[in-house]
């Protein structure tokens, strides 16, 4: 395994999480089915984040909830924590419900205001989980 000491990077990824996924891999040298799992996220992620863009831009609602809860699930499978949440705050915001879900605030206004915001926030996050998760594999010597 990488000499990556899994207690800095607790707050961009759950190593728990993490660890099931590498688990599968046949060949710890090569890495090849979790690094498969992972550079698809990449491009989920990035396909996902434009869509947003679109739904963001015709203020739709849905669809953001929508875009919201499929990357909340895809970054949850790998342990993207912070990711994650903020994916989880766009769904919530998407229909119509404060960032924990448990209060309706028929303002589509504010919700997409604060969606702008937490996109934002999200794009970051994910480039330091992109980041952390590259500099990984290829410390693992797998490209």
């Amino acid at each position: 395994m990488a000499n990556i000491d899994p207690e800095t990077v607790v707050d961009i990824i759950d190593w728990n999480t993490f660890g099931q996924i590498l688990e599968m891999d046949d060949d710890e040298d090569d890495r090849e089915f979790s690094r498969s799992i992972v550079w698809n996220f990449f491009e989920q992620a990035e396909n996902t984040f434009t869509q947003m863009d679109a739904a963001l831009t015709n203020e739709d609602l849905d669809q953001l909830s929508s875009l919201g809860h499929f990357l909340k699930g895809s970054s949850a499978a790998l342990g993207l924590t912070k990711v994650k949440n903020s994916c989880e705050k766009i769904q919530h915001l998407g229909a119509q419900k404060d960032e924990v879900g448990t209060t309706e605030l028929n303002d589509p206004e504010y919700c997409l205001k604060q969606i702008k915001i937490i996109l934002e926030s999200v794009r970051q996050e994910y480039a330091e989980s992109e980041s952390f998760l590259r500099k990984y594999y290829d410390s693992e010597g797998s490209n």
